[in-house]
């Protein structure tokens, strides 16, 4: 048996990085699509496709962070950080998952169609029904402050290993040497 490597593989550190921008600038198109009126149509048309390009890589960083090795933590950290450090992860996959999924429920609940550019239309994920759209606006929405609460400890966490513990969590991702 082979022994864990010291940081991710190339292929987890890329999506790593690419779905951190794609998620913060999907937060950031969300809270300004609710707050204008004239932006808020472009913004859609943003958002929509983002949301679909973020739920297939999300598949696709599952897929691989299940079949490939990767570092352990800390032997020094407490069993609550380790502990913590797991759930926050498995929380942020299933947003990652959940958000375009509702998303998408919550249009098609509309009888809004999801358009990822002109032509191409997903199918309807649910029947139209107003208590429904309702219902799954609601939940998007506690979802998209759930994933920003989440996405802002991962950064929290990540720079106090950066920074304070300097345990080479932070080198594991960003591709340095750990120490």
């Amino acid at each position: 048996m082979s022994a864990q490597p010291d940081r991710f593989a190339p292929s987890l550190r890329v999506l790593h990085w690419l779905m951190a921008v794609l998620i913060v600038a999907m937060l950031g198109v969300g809270l300004v699509m609710t707050s204008s009126l004239t932006l808020r149509p472009l913004l859609l048309d943003i958002h929509r496709p983002l949301g679909v390009a973020i739920l297939l890589l999300a598949l696709l960083r599952l897929g691989l962070r299940l079949t490939q090795a990767t570092p352990p933590l800390p032997a020094s950290l407490p069993r609550w950080q380790v502990w913590a450090a797991q759930a926050s992860h498995v929380a942020l996959y299933a947003l990652m998952l959940a958000m375009p999924l509702l998303g998408w429920a919550m249009l098609s609940a509309g009888g809004l169609p999801v358009q990822l550019w002109p032509g191409t239309l997903l199918p309807a994920l649910v029947a139209p029904s107003p208590a429904t759209y309702s219902l799954l606006h609601q939940i998007h929405q506690l979802g998209a402050w759930a994933l920003a609460a989440l996405v802002l400890g991962h950064i929290g966490a990540a720079l106090l290993h950066a920074w304070v513990h300097r345990d080479g969590v932070w080198q594991a991702m960003a591709g340095g040497k750990r120490r």
